[in-house]
């Protein structure tokens, strides 16, 4: 008989708690044909004798498949809390950015292990997930949270079942459904950046808000961004690095910046932006002229964003700083990454230009060709639109910032006519 029946004195539950009570189970054991003789395949441990039945008739269809090897049995006993922490470390360090990483292995710690960490791998139900999921939201935590949880057990499951460790990905088959969670809060107006702005005049806000709320550069970008890349003669800057994920509390120095998503990002600076480069340079050289003048350390990392010591800011307290910035100055509850949203809704309902607003923040050109009818050759695309980006690139951007600041932008066009007329005569 190829399933067999077996009393145990504490029974599990399907979702693999302890009843406490005697029951029965069911174990199937295969004996099979191969080119290397008869071999033996088992599986212990079914509730019911109906899971026993349908797993024999299984294994059976499978077994006849001369190319079909059984799932390992030395991965048998590992719990799912070992496996996860062997596949994050393997997984991880190859394949994920250094916050992504991070992040896996903090929800993995808190999110996934306390609930069911301690069952085998290999015995991993979908109603076991859908059990954790349904105790996370009960825990209070957003729907976001959970689906990256599933989001993690569904890519490490994957994994095991292409390393045969088990046969199928339970996280696919789980009940719970996730709506949506709480609307993203809206970025901001123009007017709305125009009062933040004004309430960054003369602090450690201004230039901040200028590079990440009027050209719609990411946190760490921001912080990451040094004079060396700054062209003020040729008005453009680079946006080809960026401050490494989590530098340690108390860094002073920073000997390497992390790359960006996009190598080659050209920002030109607009005549009203220009000041406030020139004024940031200023501030600078004068806190490190004070600096040296009372005999303090000035660690020149030669960073657009520092403090008043020249050493990094840490992107978390930025983070948290803005959050508690705007709670003080009674603006609405924006993410700082927001403000890049802000730029890039600003931008294209300033010009409607989707595909500059695009280079702009860093996003790719794939897919330019077939939409402006030029080619289906990606290359061809790039090498024909690079050569009017940048122009395109400062249209857009003098086009949001002279609505920014339109007194400044009316100077300016008056400056710029007198010139004309002088030149004229």
């Amino acid at each position: 008989m190829s399933v067999t029946a077996r009393q145990v004195k504490n029974k599990r539950t399907a979702e693999g708690g302890s009843t406490g009570r005697v029951g029965t189970v069911y174990d199937v054991f295969l004996r099979y044909k191969t080119a290397d003789g008869y071999k033996a395949y088992g599986k212990r441990g079914f509730l019911t004798k109906k899971e026993a039945l349908d797993h024999e008739a299984e294994m059976r269809m499978k077994l006849s498949n001369p190319g079909f090897e059984p799932i390992k049995a030395v991965e048998a006993k590992q719990t799912l809390k070992e496996y996860l922490d062997e596949w994050v470390e393997i997984h991880g360090k190859a394949n994920l950015r250094p916050s992504t990483y991070a992040s896996y292995k903090s929800h993995i710690k808190n999110h996934i292990v306390p609930y069911i960490g301690n069952v085998p791998l290999k015995k991993v139900t979908p109603a076991m997930i859908d059990n954790m999921l349904q105790q996370l939201s009960a825990k209070g935590l957003s729907t976001s949270t959970c689906r990256y949880a599933q989001r993690i057990l569904g890519v490490a499951f994957e994994a095991a079942r292409k390393y045969r460790y088990i046969e199928t990905n339970p996280a696919r088959d789980i009940l719970t459904k996730f709506g949506k969670d709480a609307k993203t809060p809206d970025p901001y107006t123009v007017e709305q950046m125009q009062h933040l702005m004004a309430l960054g005049a003369g602090n450690e806000w201004e230039m901040i808000f200028v590079l990440s709320g009027l050209y719609g550069l990411r946190r760490n970008e921001v912080l990451g961004l040094r004079w060396d890349n700054v062209d003020l003669k040729n008005k453009r800057f680079s946006v080809c690095e960026q401050l490494p994920f989590r530098i340690p509390p108390g860094t002073t120095m920073i000997h390497e910046m992390a790359p960006t998503k996009s190598q080659d990002r050209v920002l030109p600076i607009t005549e009203v932006t220009l000041p406030f480069f020139f004024k940031q340079q200023q501030l600078q050289a004068r806190q490190k002229e004070l600096a040296q003048l009372s005999g303090q350390p000035y660690y020149d990392n030669n960073l657009v964003i520092s403090r008043a010591d020249g050493s990094p800011m840490r992107a978390e307290r930025v983070t948290n700083s803005f959050a508690q910035f705007l709670r003080h100055q009674n603006m609405p509850h924006i993410r700082f990454h927001d403000l890049r949203h802000s730029a890039a809704t600003n931008m294209h309902e300033l010009t409607g230009d989707f595909y500059s607003v695009g280079e702009i923040l860093g996003h790719t050109l794939k897919g330019i060709g077939l939409s402006l009818g030029i080619s289906t050759n990606i290359a061809d695309v790039t090498a024909r639109y690079v050569d009017v980006r940048l122009d395109r690139k400062k249209t857009v951007l003098e086009t949001y910032h002279n609505a920014m600041f339109p007194h400044e932008a009316e100077k300016i066009a008056a400056q710029r006519m007198k010139e004309k007329d002088r030149d004229e005569r």
